[in-house]
């Protein structure tokens, strides 16, 4: 099963569940993984937490045996279903702590964790004052920990934290003020210009026009953010090369789209999404679910003639090392990895990419990964 919120007022994602069902379509027209027939349901939580649960249920009862590529912000009205029926979650979006503490959780990312501190310390030689804009609810209150983190190990003071209505249709206030915090004294020589870290998911590009509108009066002030709530058709429809996002870093989990490591994914999209609009290879939850079908894929190759089950396949997980063609380092799970010691013992990839927007464009701003690993043990959670 993928599912994802599809149609709701906050977040949305809706090419996750589409390309999960374009990616059954390819692969069975190949012969199936290992001889056997992928069927692939989909399940819409609407951003609530009955209906979260209510596809966990769907999942138990039709016998899945995983949840692949998925998004939700309700993992406390989901993960005790999957749980009790030992069905694994491979490859969520890393929107909640959970998603690194289920024993039945696979994370293909460092979630928000890591794609934050590895921003915070590009950002801690760059900016003075720092308004991190982000929403109004249990998932946001884990960010600005993992910001400051960045922050911190580069020599920074810390982000002023800046709540948001996650379902807004304008930001003009919350521009105002962020574009306020970032003129204000500086934090370290006086020198650098402010920065604004907008972290609203899809409600990202709703701020930056408020943001864009309110900015004239406050010329030097730079931007950051994180893939999921930036991507090349976000910075498009904000004006390009003239938008408020030239110059701006952000972090990633995985290559840029033109890398040729996604060259795999885009064969499947060309071959199998019958011209379906939700699907766009430059969509990070497009990306998470190919790779999360990366990774089932090959623990149900790994079982040969052995039984396909929720137990073979988890026991496949545990046992075994993930290849996923340079889109990530090689996955491995532990009980309790690196990051235990803040309460994340499931994080099996904190490496990030760093990407900035020159003339319009989301480049590469490295040559490789950069694991943020260390920067997260010093993360204050308190």
């Amino acid at each position: 099963m993928t599912w994802a919120p599809e149609g709701t007022a906050a977040t949305n994602m809706p090419g996750m569940p589409a390309f999960a069902r374009a990616y059954a379509r390819w692969i069975n027209s190949q012969g199936g993984i290992n001889g056997h027939k992928l069927t692939v349901l989909t399940c819409n939580d609407h951003n609530d937490t009955v209906d979260a649960a209510a596809c966990a249920r769907r999942a138990v009862k039709e016998n899945a045996v995983a949840v692949v590529g998925s998004y939700s912000q309700h993992s406390d009205a989901f993960f005790p279903h999957l749980e009790g029926a030992g069905i694994p979650y491979i490859g969520g979006y890393g929107v909640t702590n959970a998603e690194f503490t289920s024993p039945l959780s696979y994370p293909v990312n460092g979630g928000q964790p890591a794609l934050l501190a590895g921003l915070g310390k590009e950002l801690a030689a760059e900016c003075g004052p720092v308004a991190l804009v982000r929403p109004d609810t249990l998932a946001g209150d884990a960010l600005p920990p993992m910001l400051n983190a960045g922050l911190k190990a580069g020599g920074h003071d810390g982000a002023r934290d800046q709540l948001a209505a996650e379902d807004a249709t304008e930001y003009s206030a919350q521009a105002e003020q962020a574009l306020g915090t970032a003129t204000g004294t500086a934090a370290s020589d006086g020198t650098e210009k402010g920065c604004v870290v907008p972290a609203l998911g899809d409600r990202t590009s709703t701020f930056m026009d408020s943001f864009r509108r309110t900015r004239t009066d406050y010329p030097d002030v730079r931007t950051g953010s994180v893939l999921g709530s930036v991507d090349q058709t976000v910075i498009d429809a904000t004006g390009g090369g003239s938008g408020p996002y030239e110059g701006a870093y952000v972090t990633g989990w995985y290559p840029v789209t033109s890398d040729k490591r996604w060259a795999a994914m885009k064969k499947v999209i060309s071959e199998a999404a019958f011209s379906d609009t939700r699907i766009d290879p430059g969509d990070t939850g497009v990306q998470t679910t190919w790779v999360a079908y990366t990774v089932l894929r090959q623990a149900v190759e790994s079982l040969g003639d052995g039984p396909v089950t929720a137990t073979s396949v988890r026991s496949a997980l545990d046992d075994g090392k993930i290849d996923t063609g340079g889109l990530t380092p090689t996955l491995h799970w532990q009980f309790s990895g690196r990051l235990a010691s803040i309460g994340f013992p499931r994080l099996a990839n904190a490496e990030v990419t760093l990407q900035t927007v020159r003339q319009g464009r989301l480049v590469a701003a490295g040559q490789s990964f950069v694991d943020t690993t260390k920067t997260l043990e010093s993360a204050d959670l308190g």
